[in-house]
Formats: structure tokens, C-alpha cells, sequence
């Protein structure tokens, strides 16, 4: 999908931002596509190269459903190469050791592991869905049918056309806005800031439930003025988006950085609330009480969590118990 022909053996894709231009026997910058005598080819369709039953929490949706189960699945492949990405072994295989692997799995194979595991969403998660688009596409319209929801959890490098096709059938998506400097995305991952921005008020305007991650990583993007750029940007977007501020920990190639400070998380969820978010969170630190889910007009405490455990949950029908604001979210 998402392709022209340049001419008898040159193609453009047109999946992701990239926009790669490939050659006969070449694949694109995700290295999961490839030009076969002119025509583009997924080479990871049905190559399921990582399953698992997951808490939504651990997305993390926090407005999704909460304290329900999501069968996660991905293929290897990245768009992106971040320096510090944690599934490094998987998402960036294809580049790094040439190889692609998976388990060879059906659509409808995917959708019944969800239902025989009472999952009530399927996550597209792990590596970016955008490269696995296809099988994604086709998993995602048998679940809908099924009434199993679909979730992505996305570097939101995705192209309008993209985003369009997937929406009727995407119930949900985490996009994970790493900043909000172009240099950042160019150095650390290998792509560029504007087409996630479009990309999270796409998906925003085409009523698909959206959450934003934001890792800080020390030196990089944990400025007080990075933390006031992006919850302004979110809010521009919409006050109902949730925000979750993650603790960035050395890994990959990112290893000379430290662990963000518990306090740096703290300052970038007060900026959060004070330009006007209605939900901020803190990842990664369990136990320092700023997961929980309060009213955003009374303050009460609504979902009491410990990581990825709900411990407590005072909604009723959507609602704050002791105020009747309504609370953003799919619940």
C-alpha cells in the first residue's frame, strides 16, 4: 500500500514521511520494504515477531479502558533509530544484522489469540505499526468486526494518506513526541518533528483517542522550557489529552546520560497542570502517587494505580463521584 511508480524499476513510498525513493532490490530507510522488479513489497506481513497479554496501563493508556487486557503484537522494523530505544533487538534487526524474522501468523490467527485471552483490544505495539502497516490494516478490520478494539502505540511518523485508511478502524493511539526541536528528532532518531505534530492533530480530528508520551531525557529535552512548549502544543490540540512524562534510563546507544531525576518528572507534571492539561502522569517511578487519575474539576481522586495495577477506581459511568464532571477518556 502507499506506493507510486517512478518508472519501470523505480517506486516512491509513500507510507511514512520518509518518503523513500527505492530501487530495484533496494528497501526503504525502515528496511522492511522492498522493491521487487517495480513493485513495493512488506517484508514482514504476518511475521509476528513479539506477543504478549499486556495491561493497557502499560501502553500506557491511562483513558482507555482502564484495568482491561491488550494483546500486543509486532513484527521487527523501525522507521526511526533512536538511540535509546528499548527494543532495540527487535526494532532495529532489519538494519543493524539484515535479518528479519517472525512467526508466520495470520490476521485471523491474531484476532483469535485476542478473544481466547479476553482481550478487549489488540495493541500494534513494540516496534512502530506504521512499517507493519498492512498487516495492521488487516488485523485491525477483522477485530473491529469482532468488536475487539485497536490501539497503536506509534513514533507518529505516519503519512496523512496513512493515517486516513487506519482511522475507521483504530480506536485508540499513544504518540510518542520525543520534543519539540527538529534537531532532536533528526540526531537522535532519524526523522523530523513537523510530521508528528500533523500527525497528532490528525488523529485528534478524526476522533481516534489520543494519549501523548514524552521521555525525558536529561541535556536533551528537560528544559523547562521544552516541558512548557509541550504542553502547550497539547493543549492546543486538546486539554483532554493525557500526558505521561516517562523517566528516560541509559540503553542502546544512549548510555553516557543518567536516569532523569524523580524531580525533573515532577516539574514537567506541575507545567503540564499549570498551562492547563487536564491529565499529566509520571512513568516509570511507581509509587510517587502522580499516576493517578484525579477529577479535573474537583480534584478528587477517581483511579488509584501502582505502575500498572489499578488498586482503586471511584468512576461511575464516566463520571466524578462527587462532582459529576465528566472524564475525558473510553471507559
Amino acid at each position: 500500500m502507499f506506493y507510486e511508480k517512478l518508472d519501470e524499476s523505480t517506486v516512491r513510498c509513500h507510507l511514512c514521511p520518509h518518503n523513500c525513493k527505492i530501487n530495484e532490490s533496494k528497501r526503504g530507510i525502515c528496511a522492511v520494504r522492498e522493491n521487487k522488479n517495480g513493485v513495493l513489497h512488506s517484508l514482514v506481513y504476518g511475521k509476528v515477531v513479539a506477543r504478549s497479554i499486556d495491561p493497557i496501563e502499560k501502553k500506557p493508556f491511562f483513558h482507555f479502558y482502564p484495568g482491561s487486557t491488550s494483546f500486543s503484537i509486532a513484527t521487527v522494523g523501525c522507521n526511526f533509530r533512536c538511540k535509546n530505544c528499548q527494543n532495540s533487538d527487535i526494532s532495529q534487526m532489519p538494519k543493524n544484522k539484515k535479518r528479519i524474522v517472525g512467526e508466520d501468523t495470520t490476521p485471523q490467527e491474531t484476532v483469535d489469540a485476542a478473544k481466547h485471552h479476553n482481550c478487549r483490544s489488540i495493541s500494534y505495539t513494540y516496534t512502530e505499526p506504521t512499517i507493519f502497516f498492512e498487516y495492521a490494516y488487516d488485523v485491525a478490520k477483522l477485530a473491529h468486526e469482532e468488536g475487539i478494539y485497536n490501539v497503536f502505540v506509534s513514533n507518529g511518523y505516519t503519512t496523512e494518506e496513512a493515517i486516513r485508511a487506519i482511522a475507521p478502524y483504530l480506536d485508540a493511539i499513544n504518540v510518542d513526541l520525543k520534543g519539540l526541536s527538529d534537531e532532536l528528532y533528526h540526531k537522535n532518531c532519524g526523522g523530523h518533528l513537523q510530521p508528528v505534530l500533523d500527525a497528532i492533530k490528525l488523529y485528534k480530528s478524526l476522533d481516534v483517542w489520543v494519549e501523548v508520551t514524552t521521555l525525558v531525557i536529561p541535556t536533551l529535552n528537560d528544559s523547562e522550557e521544552d516541558f512548557r512548549g509541550l504542553a502547550e502544543f497539547i493543549k492546543s490540540v486538546g486539554v483532554d489529552i493525557p500526558w505521561h512524562i516517562s523517566q528516560f534510563y541509559p540503553t542502546y546507544k544512549l548510555t553516557d546520560l543518567p536516569r532523569t531525576p524523580v524531580t525533573t518528572l515532577h516539574e514537567a507534571r506541575d507545567i503540564g497542570f499549570e498551562v492547563g492539561l487536564r491529565y499529566v502522569y509520571e512513568g516509570n517511578v511507581p509509587g510517587e502517587g502522580r499516576e493517578n487519575t484525579c477529577c479535573h474539576n474537583c480534584g478528587t481522586l477517581l483511579i488509584r494505580r501502582y505502575g500498572f495495577q489499578i488498586l482503586e477506581n471511584n468512576m461511575s459511568d464516566s463520571k466524578c463521584p462527587n462532582c459529576g464532571a465528566k472524564i475525558d477518556g473510553v471507559f
